[in-house]
């Protein structure tokens, strides 16, 4: 067995998380399969204090900008240095400072400076667990476009894996084919470990946060929100589509293609179950997996002519929407009208605009716009076995007095999506939670 385990930022985010990882991944629950580490950048260490990415950043804008950046610097040197002196690590920061410091001009790639908090941190997690330190520069390999060269750097992982034995890999970051330093977009390291997990076949990718596994529902809103026992890439896709802050939206499909379970766990209470995603999940228990939400959305509603074919006005309006590069996320219909909802920010500078082209359709009747919409998705598997459940969710929206705009619902009942009023968002979610949940 082969596990893949990633940590994230708060992981790592002073000594004694250092600790709690190495006791992890050194542990027998396992049986110490975890070979293969990801490291992310250290994070916050206490509320109210910086992730080292952050300051980064900061620093690479203060280069830029040829503004004094001594105090940020100086507080980047002195995080990585206490890790090292509270932990009794050999590993030499100053050169690896006095190296990095030769660098801080205003030229310098943004996506080097920043990547420079996964590897110094990668470097000394490898000296405390002992294990090989692999940059991911050497084995996360992009193309020119941007894109990951996947055979290459499947083959570079395990090539380096085979060298090592166990290996320590930074997240966050990989190279271009003549070295120079690329990013993934924030919360990549999450990507990393889905990549190394693919590369080497493993039976797991472990990502440890500081939360026991995914939420049913937005723990803002419901404080009390239980976590997921287990939950299939499908849904996960829709969860994420709608809002809900799991992973990565690229993380999944290194592993969902090589059919690798991932399990969300807590570095903070490591004996906690956590939640894992897979391919396929058995519990039956659970009648709904999550809800999610997302607010301002405008919808177009369009009544054609009753003489015209509606799937040429459909399209007619659609290609109005591609014109002004406005993503279309939903189009319920009826018999003589059908909306397009629409995210209300894409439509901000051009809505009169759009209004006066579809007007302009001679088989179009009437244009009504509502842009008091926010859209909530209760999405579970288990759906397509209750009958009634539309039903239930309906009946739990009408007996809080709130009025349902928009309905969207797929034939394999993996999802229903409901349009309420901007107003009526976080009522809606409790309704919905508390007569599914308790």
């Amino acid at each position: 067995m082969l596990v893949v385990a990633k940590f994230g930022g708060s992981s790592v985010a002073n000594a004694t998380q250092f600790k709690k990882v190495k006791d992890i991944v050194l542990s027998n629950d396992s049986n110490n399969a975890r070979n293969a580490v990801v490291i992310s950048a250290l994070g916050k260490k206490e509320k109210g204090d910086s992730k080292i990415t952050d300051l980064l950043y900061l620093l690479h804008a203060h280069l830029k900008y040829n503004v004094p950046y001594t105090n940020i610097y100086d507080m980047i040197k002195e995080r990585f240095g206490k890790v090292k002196s509270e932990l009794n690590l050999t590993l030499d920061l100053d050169k690896e400072f006095n190296d990095l410091e030769k660098l801080l001009t205003k030229d310098i790639k943004e996506d080097f400076l920043v990547s420079r908090g996964e590897y110094i941190t990668s470097k000394l997690m490898a000296e405390y667990l002992g294990y090989g330190f692999v940059d991911a520069a050497d084995v996360i390999k992009f193309n020119y476009d941007g894109t990951v060269n996947y055979e290459l750097t499947y083959e570079l992982i395990e090539k380096a894996y085979l060298e090592n034995g166990k290996i320590i890999v930074p997240g966050f970051y990989g190279a271009y084919p003549n070295g120079s330093i690329k990013t993934f977009s924030r919360g990549g390291s999450d990507i990393t470990g889905a990549i190394v997990s693919a590369a080497l076949k493993a039976t797991y990718y472990e990502n440890w946060t500081d939360v026991s596994g995914i939420l049913m529902t937005d723990p803002r809103i419901i404080k009390e929100a239980k976590a997921i026992k287990e939950i299939t890439y499908a849904e996960l896709r829709e969860l994420s589509y709608m809002g809900a802050s799991v992973l990565h939206e690229h993380t999944v499909f290194p592993v969902q293609k090589a059919n690798i379970p991932i399990k969300i766990l807590n570095t903070n209470s490591p004996l906690d179950p956590g939640t894992i995603i897979r391919e396929d999940c058995t519990d039956k228990e659970q009648i709904i997996t999550g809800i999610a939400g997302k607010k301002l959305f405008t919808s177009f509603t369009i009544t054609k002519k009753q003489e015209v074919n509606k799937l040429s006005v459909i399209q007619s309006a659609l290609n109005v929407f591609a014109k002004f590069n406005i993503t279309v996320e939903h189009i319920p219909s009826s018999i003589d009208s059908f909306s397009v909802v629409v995210p209300s920010s894409d439509v901000a500078n051009n809505l009169y605009d759009v209004v006066t082209v579809l007007k302009a359709n001679p088989d179009i009747q009437d244009v009504h716009i509502d842009d008091d919409i926010s859209l909530i998705a209760v999405v579970g598997r288990n759906m397509v076995d209750k009958p009634g459940m539309s039903g239930r969710i309906f009946g739990t929206i009408g007996s809080n007095n709130i009025n349902i705009k928009m309905i969207d619902q797929g034939s394999s009942e993996l999802n229903i999506i409901v349009g309420i009023s901007e107003d009526d968002y976080i009522k809606t979610l409790n309704a919905i939670y508390h007569e599914f949940v308790g």
